[in-house]
């Protein structure tokens, strides 16, 4: 079967920077619903469009067609007495950006502590960033109408209804939202 709108894929894949600097081993595979539903970078929708399982292919995606240039205008610093204790860096918090006119909340990750001040990022980790995949199809199936009805994998690495989010594997969150 090829790669097409209403078709679930699975891919085994390999996350490095522009210097080939590994970033995600991609231990478990990534699985998605093909045809624009935002389960994966459009890049990689259009890489794959067309293919069959074994295709394995390298993609470059420069950060514009991933999580976006670095924005500095998105890191503020402050006091460290109005976040919760313990603090650490790696934290996340929801907040809003500078100069809040209506814009709806991000998540800032603590990327600093230095005596009362603390440094948050509303970035992606990845912004500013040329992603490099290493990407193999190992399956590809039609997908279910309550799949293409709720937009996302349901199953094995996708999103479970009948389970709280809290339970789900660790990773499976980016395979059954939007990453971007």
């Amino acid at each position: 079967m090829k790669i097409a709108k209403n078709t679930v894929v699975t891919v085994n894949y390999k996350l490095s920077d522009a210097q080939n600097n590994l970033i995600e081993d991609g231990r478990q595979p990534m699985v998605y619903l093909h045809g624009g539903y935002e389960n994966t970078l459009p890049k990689i929708e259009e890489e794959l469009d067309g293919k069959e399982v074994g295709y394995a292919s390298t993609i470059q995606i420069e950060p514009e067609d991933a999580f976006g240039e670095y924005d500095s205008t998105l890191v503020k610093v402050e006091p460290r007495n109005r976040l919760p204790e313990p603090l650490e860096v790696g934290m996340q918090f929801e907040g809003m950006p500078e100069g809040d006119d209506g814009e709806e909340s991000m998540i800032f990750t603590v990327t600093d502590i230095a005596d009362d001040k603390v440094v948050l990022d509303g970035n992606h980790p990845l912004a500013g960033m040329a992603l490099r995949f290493e990407l193999s199809v190992v399956e590809v199936r039609a997908a279910t109408d309550e799949e293409i009805a709720h937009e996302h994998v349901h199953g094995a690495h996708g999103h479970h209804h009948d389970e709280d989010e809290d339970g789900d594997e660790d990773g499976d969150q980016f395979r059954s939202h939007p990453i971007h």
